[in-house]
């Protein structure tokens, strides 16, 4: 499966996908050492994010969200590339700084809420993310 929407942080990813129900936070919602949300309220709780094309709505919480994302992927226990319903801030600074201080690369694609794949685990699933899909200054 091969999923394109807008590139909101360019890349190549490749994994497993996994969808989730609801927006994750990462600030004590991801076990660092595992990559396994340990959020009890999330519907997706025991689920590893590791390696996997992780679809959701997007973050939820606090500005701790880019440390932890980067952490994760500099661990080795994040995401091998996220889709997101819309721009979050916090994701695409947390890929940002693990590209620029780790060369660890995590891309990151929008797309519409009604593109978003049914929730659930699902085979391996490709992202190409552009540059030159990046959204201009007026978007």
């Amino acid at each position: 499966m091969n999923i394109e929407g807008r590139t909101l942080h360019p890349g190549h990813g490749e994994g497993d996908l996994l969808v989730l129900r609801e927006p994750l936070s990462f600030w004590g919602g991801l076990d660092l050492k595992t990559g396994v949300i340990i959020d009890q309220s999330h519907p997706e709780v025991g689920q590893s994010l590791a390696g996997r094309i992780v679809a959701m709505p997007g973050s939820r919480g606090s500005s701790g969200t880019p440390g932890v994302l980067g952490e994760a992927l500099r661990l080795g226990v994040g995401p091998a590339a996220l889709v997101v319903t819309k721009a979050d801030v916090n994701l695409i600074a947390g890929v940002i700084v693990a590209e620029a201080l780790y060369g660890v690369n995590c891309p990151i694609l929008q797309v519409a809420p009604h593109e978003m794949p049914p929730h659930g685990v699902a085979d391996r699933c490709t992202i190409m993310a552009q540059r030159q899909d990046w959204p201009a200054v007026d978007d």
